[in-house]
């Protein structure tokens, strides 16, 4: 069974966006817990406590104990409401969840040993290409994160989801061998390259442009020459 995460509560008396507005006043944000074939409840918690498990990762994906009145309610988060202006949190609902119930979660992918990866030694991008993997599974089941192993990666290498190790009671929502990360080659020297070969271009069309205006310097000079023979012979 996953670690559950106690966060305090309280009962929030009345219902409706009044009760909620008078919660925000008193400085307590309006949550509901529903589900489960029971009847809802409706809590308020601490604003400071709330904001600090949003801070940390997997907020959706993490299962909290939540005491009101003596009884205790595992539930996960599916709903947060911001504010449009301050961002902070407004309303939580929350659901509670049986051993039969299934849902499908994005967990966090995380990335270990990157110093073990000849790859990114020799001046490669870890180029990720999903941050998170949807998968189903109970909420006490659910992974906290999914680690990748960079050990022994070169450019030009990848890391699919076939190679990690996704625990037994825990299904991917797709058959599909998709790419997780690759390691790729660095980008700077390219653009080095691509900037002196723009240099070389500059230089060949500068001479060109010089090649061109001595040539007609030259014709300009011969035109004139053959005019002063016309002139001579007039006089003659």
């Amino acid at each position: 069974m996953a670690q559950a995460t106690a966060l305090a509560a309280e009962i929030r008396e009345g219902t409706g966006k009044g009760a909620a507005r008078t919660a925000r006043r008193q400085g307590r944000v309006p949550c509901i817990i529903y589900g489960n074939k029971e009847d809802s409840v409706m809590i308020t918690i601490d604003p400071v406590d709330l904001q600090h498990q949003l801070r940390g990762p997997g907020f959706f994906s993490r299962v909290f104990e939540l005491e009101i009145g003596g009884k205790k309610h595992r539930v996960l988060a599916r709903e947060l409401q911001l504010d449009p202006v301050t961002d902070r949190p407004i309303h939580v609902d929350f659901m509670r969840f049986s051993a039969a119930t299934r849902l499908s979660i994005e967990v966090q992918v995380l990335f270990e040993n990157q110093e073990e990866s000849p790859g990114l030694k020799r001046g490669g991008v870890l180029n990720i290409v999903r941050h998170t993997i949807e998968m189903r599974c109970n909420p006490d089941s659910i992974p906290e994160s999914i680690t990748v192993d960079l050990t022994g990666l070169d450019i030009g290498d990848s890391v699919h989801i076939g190679a990690l190790n996704i625990p037994s009671d825990v299904e991917l929502t797709t058959d599909r061998d998709f790419t997780i990360a690759t390691i790729a080659a660095p980008t700077l020297l390219v653009e080095v390259e691509e900037g002196e070969a723009a240099e070389g271009e500059e230089g060949e069309e500068g001479a060109e442009g010089a090649e061109g205006e001595a040539g007609e310097k030259a014709e300009g000079g011969a035109g004139g020459d053959e005019k002063s023979d016309g002139d001579e012979k007039s006089k003659d």
